[in-house]
Formats: C-alpha cells, sequence, structure tokens
C-alpha cells in the first residue's frame, strides 16, 4: 500500500467542521446511508456526518493514531509498526470463511466490501496497557459475513486468524508469541451492531501499521481483541485459542471486557491515559459501552470471565 503524504490527509479542524461532530452522554455509532466501492478513499464532501462524542472528548490525531500502534507482527514498541511496516503487501487480499457453516466460501476484498454497507463510526480504542485513543473508523458491521456464511446452530464461536508472513512482517521471525495471530469472540459479541470489521479511518483507508486492509474492532474490549490483518474466519463450538490468552492466561483472559474492577497483575485498570493528554482519566465500565453490552454478560462473574 503506497503512504500517504502529509498533505493528502485531511486537517483535523477540516475533518471535524466537515462531520460535524456533537456530544452525546455515551459515543454511539451513527450508520451512513452511503454505500462505498472497495476502491473507496471514504471521503465525501457533499455530505455531512453527524457523529456523537461524550462532553469533554476530541477525536486523536491521524497522526498519533497512525504512529503510536501495538501491531507485534511488525516488532513490540509503540513506533516499531510505522517504522517496519513499509515492505508489507495488504492488496490484493483474500479472507477464508470456514467451519460450522452452511456457505463457506473465500473472497477477495474487493468483492466483499462490494457486497456491504461502509459506515462511519467513532469508538474509544483502550489497550491493557491504560492508554486509549477516540478514533473515527470506517467499516461494516461483522454481523453481515456471518449472515452470508449462515452458520450451524451449534456455532457457539468465532476464531479470526492474522496473516502469516514473516518475509514482510519481521517480528514474526522472532518466537515471542505463537504466529499466526488469533483470536476470538462468542457469537453473540460477534453478532453485536458495535462490533465491525474496519477498512479505514480518519477517512482513508487502514495503513499497514493499523491492520491493513482489513481488521476487527470490538470497542468495550482491550484493544488486542481487536486482531489486524484477517485472512480467516472460523466458525466452532467450542471457546477457541486465542494468543495472548494462551500466552499469559492470568493476565489477558478470554474475554478482555474493559472493567475498572479488575486489573492487570502488573498495574491498575482504574484510569487511563488519553494518548495527547497530560492527564489520567477514570477508566470506564466496558469502556463506557455498559449501556450497550452489559445484558451480554448477565449472570456472569466478570471476576472470574475477566
Amino acid at each position: 500500500m503506497a503512504k500517504i503524504l502529509n498533505s493528502e490527509i485531511t486537517p483535523y479542524p477540516l475533518y471535524l467542521n466537515r462531520r460535524k461532530f456533537i456530544k452525546s452522554a455515551v459515543a454511539v455509532p451513527f450508520v451512513s446511508s452511503l454505500s462505498f466501492s472497495g476502491n473507496a478513499s471514504h471521503l465525501d464532501n457533499s455530505h455531512t456526518y453527524n457523529q456523537q462524542l461524550e462532553e469533554n472528548e476530541e477525536l486523536n490525531t491521524y497522526e498519533e493514531i497512525t504512529s503510536y500502534n501495538n501491531f507485534y507482527e511488525f516488532g513490540m514498541g509503540k513506533s516499531d509498526p510505522m517504522e517496519n511496516s513499509e515492505k508489507f503487501q495488504p492488496l490484493p487480499w483474500s479472507i477464508k470463511v470456514e467451519g460450522l457453516v452452511n456457505r463457506a466460501f473465500t473472497i477477495n476484498l474487493e468483492d466483499l466490501l462490494n457486497k456491504v454497507t461502509i459506515e462511519d463510526r467513532v469508538y474509544r480504542l483502550r489497550c491493557v496497557e491504560a492508554w486509549s485513543m477516540v478514533i473515527p473508523w470506517q467499516g461494516f458491521p461483522l454481523a453481515n459475513i456471518i449472515d452470508m456464511a449462515d452458520p450451524l446452530s451449534d456455532a457457539k464461536f468465532i476464531q479470526f486468524e492474522t496473516v502469516f508472513r514473516p518475509e514482510e512482517m519481521p517480528g514474526q521471525r522472532k518466537r515471542f508469541l505463537p504466529w499466526p495471530y488469533v483470536e476470538g469472540l462468542r457469537m453473540d459479541e460477534a453478532m453485536h451492531p458495535l462490533t465491525i470489521l474496519s477498512t479505514g479511518l480518519y477517512g482513508h483507508d487502514l495503513l499497514n501499521q493499523n491492520g491493513a486492509p482489513l481488521r476487527l474492532v470490538v470497542p468495550w474490549k482491550y484493544g488486542f481483541k481487536s486482531i489486524k490483518s484477517i485472512v480467516a474466519i472460523r466458525f466452532v463450538n467450542k471457546q477457541p485459542d486465542a494468543t495472548w490468552s494462551m500466552v499469559a492466561p492470568s493476565e489477558y483472559g478470554f474475554y478482555s471486557n474493559v472493567n475498572n474492577n479488575v486489573h492487570h497483575p502488573r498495574w491498575s485498570q482504574g484510569t487511563e491515559r488519553r494518548i495527547g493528554e497530560f492527564m489520567r482519566r477514570p477508566t470506564l465500565m466496558f469502556n463506557g459501552y455498559e449501556e450497550e453490552v452489559a445484558y451480554l454478560y448477565e449472570g456472569m462473574d466478570l471476576n472470574i470471565f475477566y
């Protein structure tokens, strides 16, 4: 994927003005009625997008979002993904959908995006290291692919898999994690309307360091659940393997819901630092989406199912 020049990036004030972001009690996505092609840049100056932001919240800048990342396939440092992902080739791209479904298929990204409606959404992304960002994503509900696959009744979970290309992803040449990276969701989590597959952010296609060309976004969970550069979506009947839950189960549970009452063994999750801000802020239960998702976990002890 070609690099985007600074001169091509929509200026932050212009982006805000065009979409006229408005405040609200909780950030809830506004779904646009526009459908974009697979090659769309996600920019359309003839339309206004009303997004809802919590009072006293602002979007992180494009530069912050694309230069401070966790993507261990390119290295452990926050700037490593930006610095080490230039050789990665995200196009052409295909996704395999398999497992307990009536319609297994492999589809290239362009054909997939011609079948779905791209939506503008603003979500917080919170990482387990107690930092966060507010990001304007473009994407489509994961439920679209689930409907296309028509899962069997005994498909209770979905597993996702990242591409394995050590020749393009230098972090994969090291053995600090088992590759390829895998993650999973329970079926009702995957079907939730807040759960999307993202193809872009801030009005541009995803850059390599952000998970190009297709990544998961689950805004009420810690960032490592939002797996990047997805090549396989697998429907299974048992809780699937997830990379960090396998490597360090006492630190990274399968559910990984943002919970200010369940702390990482080595640091508190009670507060977070928004990138670009100096002061810390209280962590919100389910990352601020409690009203929308708490019902998914009724009757579960979230100190055990963390």
